[in-house]
């Protein structure tokens, strides 16, 4: 299974700052892609960090979670492709999100701002 070919979709929003499971995180940009597969609509969000991307999540609209996604380590490049959403925990600094990590398949943590 590989990531999603995103010239198959079409742009449908960018978010900066974007919230991730509704949590805003500063920093954090998400571009949202869509395209029709049959009578539903396919959706991949790729969420970057400083112009970095850091992960891919995929699945269809009107599925409440991610059916699939994939981390990209800054030296390793794409990890393989997992079932479900990614795990994210949350950086702070007192009680403000300046950041998160996101975990790789193999139980690593990638730091993504502060």
């Amino acid at each position: 299974m590989s990531l999603p070919d995103l010239a198959e979709y079409v742009p449908h929003r960018s978010t900066p700052d974007a919230d991730f499971e509704g949590t805003p995180v500063p920093g954090l940009r998400a571009d949202f892609y869509r395209r029709p597969d049959g009578d539903r609509i396919a959706s991949v969000g790729c969420y970057s960090y400083g112009g970095r991307e850091v992960l891919r999540a995929w699945g269809f609209v009107d599925e409440e979670h991610c059916r699939r996604h994939a981390v990209l380590d800054p030296e390793r490049g794409w990890g393989p492709v997992v079932e479900g959403c990614p795990d994210v925990r949350f950086r702070r600094h007192g009680d403000a999100v300046v950041g998160l990590e996101v975990r790789t398949p193999k139980g690593e943590w990638i730091t993504v701002g502060g």
